[in-house]
C-alpha cells in the first residue's frame, strides 16, 4: 500500500468539508439576505451598494465560522497571508454576486424585491459559493505537510486530500 488516501477516503473528507463549508455559507447567506433587505428597504440605500454591505458583513462571518470550524486543521502559522488570501478570493466573490445582482437590476431591468434578492441571493450566491469553495480549500486554508514550511508571501501548492491528523484513512 502506498499510503496514499483511497477514492472512497477522499470522497468522504471532502463531502465533509462541503458540509460544514455549506452551514457556515448558510449562516453568511442569512446575514447576507437580513442586511441586504434592511439595507434597501430600512434605509433606502441602491441595491448594488446595499449587496456590497451585505456581502461584506458576510464575509466577516464567514470568516470565523469556516477558520475556526471548517478548516480548523489548516496550517495556522501564516494567519495574516491566509487573511490576505481570504479577502482577495472573497472579494472576487463580492464581484461574482453583486455583478449578477447589478446586470439584472440595471442590465435586464428586473427591480422587484424578489427578482434582486433572487439574483442576488439564490443566483449570485451560488455562483459565488462554488467559486469561494475551489479558492478557500486550494489557497486559503491550506493543510500544511509535515516538515515543509512556506516561504513568506508565497502561495502554497494546491491543498491534498490526505484527512486532517487524527482522522483514520481509508
Amino acid at each position: 500500500m502506498t499510503g496514499r488516501p483511497t477514492l472512497r477516503s477522499r470522497m468522504r473528507r471532502v463531502s465533509r468539508e462541503a458540509a460544514k463549508f455549506g452551514t457556515v455559507g448558510a449562516v453568511g447567506t442569512l446575514v447576507n439576505f437580513l442586511v441586504f433587505n434592511l439595507c434597501v428597504h430600512g434605509f433606502g440605500l441602491a441595491v448594488v451598494r446595499s449587496g456590497v454591505i451585505a456581502t461584506v458583513a458576510a464575509i466577516g462571518t464567514n470568516y470565523l465560522g469556516n477558520r475556526h470550524w471548517t478548516y480548523r486543521a489548516s496550517d495556522k502559522d501564516g494567519q495574516s497571508r491566509e487573511l490576505g488570501r481570504f479577502v482577495f478570493f472573497s472579494g472576487i466573490g463580492l464581484v461574482i454576486e453583486n455583478g449578477i445582482l447589478a446586470l439584472s437590476h440595471y442590465g435586464l431591468g428586473y427591480t422587484s424585491t424578489l427578482a434582486d434578492n433572487i439574483a442576488k441571493n439564490v443566483v449570485g450566491v451560488g455562483i459565488a459559493s462554488v467559486f469561494r469553495f475551489w479558492s478557500y480549500r486550494t489557497w486559503v486554508f491550506r493543510r500544511q505537510p509535515a516538515g515543509e514550511p512556506v516561504a513568506a508571501g508565497s502561495f502554497p501548492a494546491p491543498a491534498d486530500d490526505s484527512p486532517p491528523s487524527g482522522e483514520p484513512r481509508g
